[in-house]
Parts: C-alpha cells; structure tokens; sequence
C-alpha cells in the first residue's frame, strides 16, 4: 500500500469520529477544507466585486455627456434591478457579470463614434423570444420609459 492510499485509508478517523473526514493529528478534514476554500472563493468575489465597481465608476467618469449620464444611470438599474451581476470592465466599457460571464454593457456612442449608445447582452442573457431576438438596444436618451423597459431586460436577462 502506497503512503497516499495508507493516508486515505485514514480519512474518517480522529475528530469528527467514523465517517466525519476528519485525520486525527493531519491537520484539517476534508470538509473544513472545502469550507476553507469556498470562504476563499466569497473573500476574492467580494474583491473582485469593489475593483470591479471602482473600475466601472472611474470609465464612466470618464466619458462625455451625454454617455456619462445614461452610464451612471443605467450601473444604478443594475445595482437595483440586478444586484448579483458583478460590475467589471469588458473591452474598456461598462459590463456586468454572473458568474465570470458578461451579461449585459454599455458601449458609449463616443468609443466609436456613432450617433447612439448601446446596451448589447451576451449570449448568457436568457431574451430568447422564438427564433429570433433583439440583442442590443440604441440608446439616445434615458427617460422613465426606457429606464422601465432596461428593468424589464434585466429581469428577463437573469431568467
């Protein structure tokens, strides 16, 4: 028997008792470390989580008018209509993930210089209607209508 296999034949002794995975004098059991590494795992979430938001915060001071204004309004509908997408940058603009993966951004007329800002969704953002559905939205101006319209997307998005 190998001293792997031996260390393994050990597992569920000491501690916890049979079956518990603790190792009794070997340091943590399987579960406390699990545990370890999941409380890790929230730890560097909730890091990513505020770089994410200062990085979002300080690209959207950074554009002009009127981007600036429909950003920071449209990261405020995300933050109440979608608190779990995590805010971060994608390509250098405003985006909001789940689980590692854009959802939705904001691509500012400016950065392309086109007449209109987007707010485009990923393939993760569940707005299948049928066979065929809009993806991206143009963005001139943000009223109550269209703030209550981006709502309804975003809940619709998180499925």
């Amino acid at each position: 028997m190998s001293d792997v296999d031996e260390k393994r034949g050990k597992q569920g002794q000491g501690r916890g008792g049979a079956g518990a995975g603790a190792r009794k004098g070997e340091g943590f059991t399987d579960e406390e470390r699990a545990a370890m590494r999941e409380r890790a795992r929230e730890l560097k979430a909730g890091k990513e989580r505020e770089q994410g938001e200062s990085e979002v915060l300080a690209k959207i001071a950074e554009l002009s008018e009127p981007d600036r204004s429909m950003a920071t309004r449209l990261h405020e509908l995300v933050k109440e209509c979608a608190p779990e997408l995590v805010p971060r940058t994608w390509y250098g603009m405003p985006a909001y993930a789940r689980d590692g993966k854009i959802v939705c951004f904001f691509q500012p007329a400016q950065k392309f210089k086109t007449r209109y800002a987007t707010l485009g969704f990923n393939d993760v953002a569940h707005l299948d209607e049928g066979q065929m559905w809009p993806t991206a939205y143009a963005l001139t101006a943000l009223g109550p209508s269209e703030e209550e319209r981006i709502r309804g997307l975003l809940r619709r998005a998180l499925g």
